[in-house]
């Protein structure tokens, strides 16, 4: 059995991680605001070299046991302090708290949901679909991509998927700082700044990104 530090450590290591290939996924995906053709074939040529790279395939094995693993940690941890009578960071209660501090359980329940969502859209159609291709041979992810952002549903559970996952990113690095003993009071207002601006942009790119082709290609 896991202590409750080393439960907090695991869920700070694997939000770390999780965090950081969030940032590489932003910055590949903003070839689709690329002009359409460019876009195209670009983000067809960069999802086929990720595919096909051994490299890419173990960081990929990381990526879905992370995810696991602290879906399962921040559900041990929510009922443990529920049980208790406590939220979820026991040190933040009642007024002086966030809400997305004493509700980070709802909050990636919601994120939870959506990349199961957003995975059976994307990454099953292409592993084990039967996807169209391109000019280049390339399996065709842009048209699919394109189809699933012209629909409007999609589009909103994007938007407010992004929502929860702003909130869920500040208040995480937030207590990730904590947890590795870097929240020293000297440089605490530089960590919640930078916390904040990462979380905001990150969730803001990619929220457009639906709503850009939404009303692009009509």
């Amino acid at each position: 059995m896991l202590s409750t530090l080393s439960r907090k450590m695991l869920m700070c290591l694997t939000g770390l991680f999780l965090s950081f290939f969030l940032l590489i996924h932003f910055l590949g995906n903003l070839q689709l605001f690329l002009p359409q053709e460019q876009a195209h074939l670009q983000f067809n040529a960069y999802s086929h070299f990720l595919s096909g790279n051994i490299l890419i395939k173990l960081v990929s094995y990381i990526l879905y046991t992370s995810i696991i693993l602290h879906a399962i940690d921040g559900l041990v941890i929510t009922l443990k302090n529920k049980k208790a009578g406590g939220n979820y960071q026991v040190e933040n209660r009642g007024r002086a708290s966030k809400w997305y501090s004493r509700n980070m359980g709802v909050l990636g329940t919601l994120i939870l949901i959506f990349l199961v969502i957003h995975f059976q859209n994307f990454w099953y159609v292409y592993k084990f679909g039967n996807p169209p291709l391109d000019g280049n041979g390339n399996k065709d992810l842009y048209i699919i991509v394109v189809t699933v952002f012209r629909e409007w549903w999609y589009v909103l559970i994007y938007a407010i998927s992004m929502i929860a996952l702003c909130s869920h990113l500040i208040h995480g690095i937030h207590s990730a700082a904590r947890t590795l003993g870097l929240y020293h009071p000297k440089f605490v207002r530089w960590f919640q700044r930078v916390g904040i601006a990462y979380s905001v942009i990150i969730s803001i790119g990619f929220a457009l990104m639906p709503v850009y082709i939404f009303f692009t290609y009509r």
